[in-house]
């Protein structure tokens, strides 16, 4: 079992581990920076970090790995007749600050808070500002205050889902499948997920592994 695993100092940039030298659980390595260079690296290289306040930044790819394909999207009967009646109203790059907010401190059953920290949030409004970032705003008719959002970022033809929440309810289900839709007509060849949920599951999210998750990246990237 392997349990260790590289430290990287605050100064890194670009290259990581090899992503098969991973951990049991998916962590490829600790340490490094949030730099907009180190964080699209990652992405390049099939890593995104994740960690908790309280821990050190910590850097996974895990095996296998939760994707979902844009043609194979899922949308219940139930979803389909939000659609119909054109139930939310979907933005998309219109309010980033607000959709990072709402993922950092909108509340999830059963959880104390989220992994997106004080700095995580200020490297992600980098990525945005520089153009690599796509959000999702999910609204009721007439109203401002967001009803659901996503982002994630987007290299190519693969998009890196990050974090997603809702105040209503099916509101993140709208948001997701809208950009899966947009990223399938734009010729996205994937979405990552990262891990399991049974949310994005029910959404036709799929296990593969991380070695076809990094062959895919390579080819659209």
């Amino acid at each position: 079992m392997k349990n260790l695993f590289p430290w990287l100092p605050p100064d890194s940039f670009f290259r990581f581990p090899d992503p098969d030298s991973a951990t049991d659980e998916g962590i490829v390595a600790s340490g490094g920076n949030l730099s907009p260079g180190m964080l699209l690296s990652a992405y390049r290289q099939g890593i995104f970090p994740w960690f908790n306040e309280d821990e050190p930044l910590l850097w996974w790819s895990p095996d296998p790995r939760f994707v979902i394909f844009p043609d194979k999207l899922h949308i219940s009967r139930s979803m389909k007749k939000l659609f119909k009646k054109n139930r939310f109203e979907v933005t998309y790059n219109s309010d980033f600050d607000s959709v990072i907010k709402g993922c950092r401190y909108t509340s999830r059953e059963g959880q104390d808070g989220t992994w997106i920290t004080g700095e995580m949030e200020n490297s992600y409004r980098e990525l945005y500002n520089l153009g690599y970032i796509l959000s999702v705003e999910v609204r009721e008719e007439g109203s401002e205050e967001l009803a659901a959002g996503l982002y994630g970022v987007r290299l190519g033809n693969c998009f890196f889902g990050e974090s997603m929440f809702s105040r209503v309810t099916n509101g993140s289900k709208y948001g997701f499948i809208s950009v899966t839709e947009k990223l399938k007509n734009e010729g996205a060849a994937v979405i990552d997920c990262q891990v399991y949920t049974s949310h994005l599951e029910s959404l036709g999210a799929e296990m593969i592994s991380r070695q076809d998750f990094l062959e895919i990246v390579k080819n659209n990237i």
